[in-house]
């Protein structure tokens, strides 16, 4: 099976929706900071640090379109808002969605796991899919009588 990449469908469009109303938001504030009938007086500094707090907060929402997971025949990547691992498939012992959890998460040994936030269960068809693929590279990669597991 060739390699396979899933990202999440929903987030990435409420995200990016979010992104653009907050520096909208906050571009228009910085624009009416000029005039104020309280006596305060804000400079046009004043008015480019509104914008660009706008910019950092859209840029903080964004992050969490980041979510990816790629998997081939050898193992699997999965990329969450902040970190990134490699798992060799010898290393996973399920692929699982817990019922009533966000999101999929690998199955260590050790009574571990790594959330896989790419596979999101507001995506629902996407998300059974991408579960399954994931669960068909696995199953194809460690045999049932493999001595290592």
């Amino acid at each position: 099976m060739a390699a396979v990449e899933f990202r999440p469908k929903k987030i990435r469009l409420v995200a990016g929706a979010c992104a653009v109303f907050l520096v909208a938001v906050f571009t228009v504030v910085g624009l009416l900071l000029g005039d104020t009938p309280t006596g305060v007086i804000f400079r046009t500094s004043d008015q480019v640090a509104m914008v660009c707090l706008g910019v950092l907060l859209a840029c903080g929402v964004l992050l969490l379109t980041r979510p990816r997971v790629r998997a081939d025949a050898e193992g699997v990547e999965v990329r969450n808002v902040i970190t990134a691992h490699r798992f060799a498939w010898h290393d996973v012992l399920h692929v699982s969605f817990p019922d009533g959890a966000s999101w999929a998460r690998l199955e260590l040994p050790d009574d571990e796991y790594v959330s896989v936030m790419a596979i999101q269960a507001v995506d629902r068809d996407h998300a059974v899919t991408a579960v399954r693929t994931l669960r068909d590279l696995h199953r194809t990669a460690t045999p049932p009588g493999d001595p290592e597991r």
